[in-house]
């Protein structure tokens, strides 16, 4: 199933720090709807860049390094494609990593659709919102705007609203 399904995506970092907890691999799909302007990764925006790689060849890219053990999906916007990622989710979390992912929809917008939602449920934390020029900051951590938020996936699922995740607040 995973040498069949594609991701279309902008490019990767195989190791980073600042896109979620830990050491981290990084994978910036193709395409946003947002436009926000100031966005940092404004080559992402177009559905018709990047390229079509295999979950399969994600999946061997990322296990190839023993000491990451998270995967951030960035984009773009990782919820415009929620089928593939949910496939590829599933798959890391079965091999215990981490996942986190940056989006431009609120956590209330991604609950709202039922193949976002299934996305959302693999995820550990999510950082959600828009960046807003006018909110930008350089002090808090893995967050461009003061008005995203970074959230603990599991407990706002368990309590059935937005729940802040222990990081919110760290600046660096």
């Amino acid at each position: 199933m995973l040498e069949h399904t594609v991701l279309r995506i902008a490019g990767t970092v195989e190791e980073s720090i600042v896109d979620g907890p830990g050491l981290r691999y990084v994978l910036f799909t193709q395409g946003c709807p947002h436009g926000c302007p100031g966005c940092h990764n404004p080559e992402t925006h177009g559905f018709s860049g990047g390229r079509d790689v295999s979950l399969a060849r994600i999946l061997a890219d990322v296990e190839k390094n023993p000491i990451t053990r998270g995967v951030t999906f960035s984009g773009g916007e990782p919820f415009c494609q929620p089928r593939s990622l949910l496939l590829l989710a599933k798959e890391l979390h079965a091999r215990g990593y981490n996942l986190t992912a940056f989006s431009g929809y609120t956590y209330d917008q991604i609950c709202a659709d039922p193949e976002k939602k299934a996305l959302l449920n693999e995820l550990d934390i999510l950082v959600d919102g828009p960046f807003l020029l006018n909110e930008r900051t350089l002090t808090l951590r893995f967050r461009g705007s003061r008005n995203q938020r970074i959230l603990d996936v599991p407990a706002s699922l368990a309590q059935g609203h937005a729940v802040l995740h222990e990081l919110h607040d760290v600046e660096e």
